[in-house]
């Protein structure tokens, strides 16, 4: 997906979720109405059952006539790929996700999450012989890719500067479960955010929401926060403006829609798009 202005873009994981029934959604709406109703409340959802099973092409452009323009879906990668021992034999599966249809969601196609399970260590050779299986392109359509690494190997000089080599982006984990670090890999900026609190309506304070906001803006005008953590130093120079997705997932799942409805609100982006 490409977009003429770099944008921000706040949302959650999936659309299907039993407790959001009493606290998000209105009561009484049509199952199959809960991604059109989401989608005009938020502005990108990461799909996760992409992880688990093939979709069909069909379910795929099901999804991108469901929302509105400006609407973003990242996808999270088969599981097949990225849970091989050896990852440099993954270009079947590789090929078989990126073939899958995920072509037909068109401009709405954000970007492809590759997820490793958290027993997965950096190898150098291994890694970024993997990174040179992902296709650029898919019909036509140009491809982003992030990685989700989750084993503290990965926090490394070394895993950076290969990720930058090949242009993917790296995913920063509001975690104390997961490695956590900001150092930007790609042209784009990728958060997860994990740490929702059910007793807190808004699942972050008010001031945490505040500043996610304020990091938030940073980013998109190509500049950095200061307060997160890292692998090397900040960069002094400011880069060229880039797109920024941030997701509430994890934690109190049932808080997060209210947690990315608060950040577009402090975005002024109240209501989506």
């Amino acid at each position: 997906m490409s977009t003429a202005a770099a944008a921000i873009r706040v949302g959650v994981g999936g659309w299907t979720y039993e407790p959001w029934r009493d606290n998000f959604f209105p009561a009484g709406l049509p199952h199959s109405r809960e991604l059109e109703y989401a989608s005009r409340r938020l502005t990108a959802i990461e799909v996760n059952g992409t992880y688990y099973r093939t979709q069909s092409p069909k379910s795929f452009a099901k999804w991108r006539d469901e929302t509105p323009d400006g609407f973003v879906f990242s996808v999270k990668a088969s599981r097949y790929a990225t849970n091989q021992k050896v990852l440099a034999d993954a270009g079947d599966s590789v090929r078989r996700f990126v073939d899958s249809g995920i072509a037909e969601l068109g401009a709405k196609l954000g970007p492809v999450v590759w997820q490793f399970m958290p027993t997965k260590r950096f190898d150098a050779a291994d890694f970024g012989a993997f990174l040179g299986l992902l296709p650029t392109r898919v019909a036509g359509l140009p491809l982003r890719h992030v990685m989700d690494v989750r084993h503290p190997s990965f926090v490394a000089p070394e895993y950076l500067a290969l990720a930058r080599r090949h242009g993917v982006a790296t995913v920063f984990a509001d975690s104390d479960e997961y490695p956590s670090f900001c150092d930007l890999t790609g042209s784009f900026v990728y958060g997860r955010l994990m740490r929702t609190e059910p007793e807190i309506e808004t699942g972050y304070p008010r001031k945490a929401i505040d500043r996610w906001a304020e990091r938030a803006r940073l980013w998109v005008a190509g500049d950095e926060p200061d307060d997160l953590p890292r692998v090397e130093p900040r960069s002094s120079k400011r880069a060229q403006a880039r797109d920024v997705f941030l997701f509430f997932i994890s934690g109190a799942k049932e808080r997060a829609p209210a947690a990315a409805m608060a950040l577009l609100e402090r975005l002024d982006q109240a209501g989506g798009r």
